[in-house]
C-alpha cells in the first residue's frame, strides 16, 4: 500500500497539487517556522493514501520515505513531531483548504455530458469526542461516479441539515450537462431550482412522507399507462435482491426525448 502511493504520487505533477494548496494561509509567525506549511500538508496526504490513521501514523509514514521526500524538495529540515503535524493541520482555515480541495478535484476530474454526480450524507466513524461530548460528524459528500471519486464536501452539524448543506454544496461545483443524484432527503424546490440553474439535470428520490406530491407523481403514471397516446413510451423494469423487490415504470415522452420516472 505505501509502495504504491508513492508510485501514484512521483507520477502526479506536483505543481498542480501545489497551484490549488500552496494559497493556504498559514497562521504561523513566519520567523518561527521551521517546517513549510505546504511540506506538511503533502506528507499528510501522502500518508493517509498509504492507510495512516492519526498523528504518529504520518509522522512514522515520513520517517520511513524521508529520503524520498527529500529528493523531491520536501521536508529540508527534517521531520516534524507528531504534535506539531497536528497543530500546523488544526490551524488550517476549514473554508479556505474546502475551496482549494474542492478546485482540484475538479482539475482532476473532467465531467462528460450525463455524467452522474451522486450526492449523500455521511457520518464519519469515531468523530464523536466522548470528553467534550460533541455530537459525531456529518459530511454531505458529491462522489463522480464514473470516475469514482469524490469532488467536493461540506460538513453539517446533523442529517437534518442536508437540506441547507446541499444547495451550498452544489454551488462551488461545476456540474453543467451532468445528471445529478440525490435520496429523498434532497427533494426540495431549492435544490432541484439549483440544479437547473446551474444546467445540470436532477434525479431525485421521493418518498410518501412528502404525501401531496408522491400522489400527484402517482396519478401521473396513472394517466400515462391508461393513455392511448403514441406519443409515450412506457417501461416497466423488475428488479429482484435478496431482501426485496423492486418495480420501477419510466415514462419517456417520444417528441421532446424527456423522462421520468417512479419506484
Amino acid at each position: 500500500m505505501i509502495l504504491y502511493s508513492l508510485f501514484v504520487i512521483d507520477k502526479m505533477v506536483l505543481n498542480t497539487f501545489e497551484q490549488h494548496f500552496g494559497q493556504l494561509d498559514d497562521q504561523r509567525q513566519s520567523a518561527k517556522i521551521t517546517y513549510h506549511l505546504f511540506d506538511i500538508l503533502f506528507v499528510t496526504l501522502c500518508a493517509v493514501i498509504a492507510g495512516a490513521e492519526g498523528w504518529k501514523d504520518i509522522k512514522e509514514y515520513a520517517e520511513g520515505h524521508l529520503d524520498w521526500f527529500q529528493k523531491h524538495g520536501f521536508l529540508p529540515s527534517g521531520i516534524p513531531v507528531d504534535d506539531t503535524i497536528a497543530r500546523v493541520i488544526a490551524r488550517i482555515k476549514p473554508e479556505q483548504f474546502n475551496q482549494c480541495f474542492v478546485t482540484w478535484m475538479q482539475s482532476i476530474n473532467q465531467l462528460s455530458k450525463g455524467d452522474i454526480i451522486a450526492i449523500d450524507g455521511k457520518t464519519l466513524r469515531g468523530s464523536y469526542d466522548r470528553e467534550d461530548r460533541r455530537s459525531t460528524l456529518h459530511m454531505v459528500n458529491a462522489f463522480a461516479c464514473k470516475n469514482k471519486m469524490v469532488i467536493g464536501q461540506v460538513s453539517t452539524d446533523a442529517k437534518s441539515n442536508e437540506i441547507t448543506a446541499i444547495p451550498e454544496l452544489l454551488k462551488l461545483l461545476d456540474i453543467k450537462g451532468a445528471l445529478v443524484s440525490i435520496d429523498a432527503m434532497g427533494c426540495q424546490k431549492d435544490i432541484a431550482n439549483t440544479i437547473i440553474k446551474q444546467k445540470a439535470d436532477y434525479l431525485l428520490a421521493l418518498k410518501g412522507n412528502q404525501k401531496s406530491l408522491h400522489n400527484a407523481v402517482e396519478d401521473m403514471f396513472k394517466d400515462f399507462r391508461s393513455s392511448e397516446s403514441t406519443h409515450l413510451n412506457i417501461e416497466k423494469i423488475v428488479i429482484v435482491t435478496k431482501q426485496e423487490v423492486i418495480k420501477y415504470w419510466t415514462a419517456r415522452s417520444l417528441l421532446n426525448n424527456s423522462q421520468s420516472g417512479l419506484s
